[in-house]
């Protein structure tokens, strides 16, 4: 009997065990089936609109269409000019006189100012008396020739030498000539800083001519651009000063590279503009792509993100993130190469805060 006993308790221990241990897997069964259609219920309401626990943000929307988008290298310039020169003597010496000023239309070689030639001049009277006296002895010489009085030889030498004094007073007047100080170009004085009693000499920055009627901008360009930019490329001149703009073409691309700067230099032919004057700096851009039917967006929507670029839209007034690719941008505008269509809702106001799916308002 007591054999019969220890084998029965036993028993009975084990099937309480068993038993309690079937009623937990029960009852996490039973959970996990009210968790999935808690989860389904959820799901179904957010489809439906019916989270209302979240306020819609405000937002403002542009829709993208095709658009022909002109891409731009911009770079600093600035307009100069070949005919800018200053005026110098080609001898030194003292100014005597001034004879132009500021602002005063001259023509080439028109004389701007004299220097002190008394030397030269006294050279002259010297040579006038001798050129006299030889013209005096040809002009007999030809007489007694004409009466067969004399020998061909003493006309001859007679002839040399009246010609050879002309020749020293020519010389003597062009040295004369060199004491004075005479416009290169037709132009404008545009700057004068001579006085009487100044010394000038060749090279000497006293008196600037400027001719504004043919002026040009000049820029300098990374190498990195080289072969993508060409003569011809549209361009557009941005004065901010005058708040005025030129749309001309580039007229020249160098084919080398400066060995310092690793730069090239481009320039536009610039003519008739009286606003335009050397040295003033304006900002050149210059078209070196086009696509006459890219999709822009604002270049501040595009937010960056680990995984690319993204930007928001709106759909069924929810916020969706989309994933894009940006191609050339210009005046603050970015080419989207992938990601959106025509007629997308592109949100360009209030997609700070924005998560994917938030309710957005969408604002007039």
């Amino acid at each position: 009997m007591k054999r019969l006993i220890y084998l029965i308790i036993p028993t009975l221990l084990l099937a309480a065990c068993g038993g309690k241990h079937t009623d937990k897997a029960k009852e996490l069964n039973d959970l996990k089936k009210q968790k999935s259609d808690i989860e389904v219920k959820i799901h179904a309401l957010e489809a439906a609109g019916g989270d209302s626990s979240k306020k819609a943000t405000p937002v403002i929307t542009m829709q993208v269409q095709p658009v022909d988008f002109i891409g731009y290298v911009q770079v600093q310039s600035a307009i100069t000019g070949d005919q800018n020169v200053y005026a110098s003597p080609q001898m030194a010496g003292i100014v005597t006189g001034v004879l132009v000023h500021v602002g005063q239309h001259v023509s080439k070689g028109e004389k701007l100012a004299t220097l002190d030639a008394a030397a030269t001049e006294q050279q002259i009277l010297g040579q006038d008396a001798q050129l006299g006296l030889t013209k005096t002895l040809y002009e007999k010489q030809q007489l007694l020739w004409a009466q067969n009085i004399g020998t061909q030889v003493q006309l001859l030498q007679a002839k040399a030498n009246y010609e050879f004094a002309q020749k020293q007073k020519s010389a003597l007047i062009a040295q004369r000539n060199m004491y004075t100080i005479t416009s290169p170009i037709d132009g404008v004085v545009d700057m004068v800083t001579l006085k009487t009693g100044d010394a000038a000499q060749p090279g000497s920055q006293g008196i600037r001519v400027v001719n504004t009627t043919y002026l040009k901008a000049e820029a300098n360009l990374g190498e990195n651009y080289l072969g993508k930019i060409h003569q011809g490329n549209a361009v557009k001149l941005l004065f901010p000063d005058l708040n005025d703009s030129i749309k001309t073409k580039l007229t020249y691309v160098s084919e080398a590279i400066d060995p310092s700067s690793r730069t090239f230099l481009v320039q536009v032919k610039i003519s008739g503009n009286t606003k335009l004057h050397p040295n003033m700096s304006c900002i050149m851009k210059i078209a070196n792509y086009e696509n006459s039917k890219a999709i822009t967006v604002p270049v501040s929507v595009i937010q960056k993100t680990s995984k690319g670029d993204v930007l928001y839209v709106n759909e069924n007034n929810k916020a969706k993130v989309v994933y894009v690719t940006t191609g050339q941008n210009s005046d603050g505008q970015v080419e989207i190469t992938s990601g959106l269509h025509a007629g997308d809702q592109v949100i360009v106001t209030g997609y700070d805060n924005l998560d994917n799916g938030d309710p957005v308002s969408v604002q007039q």
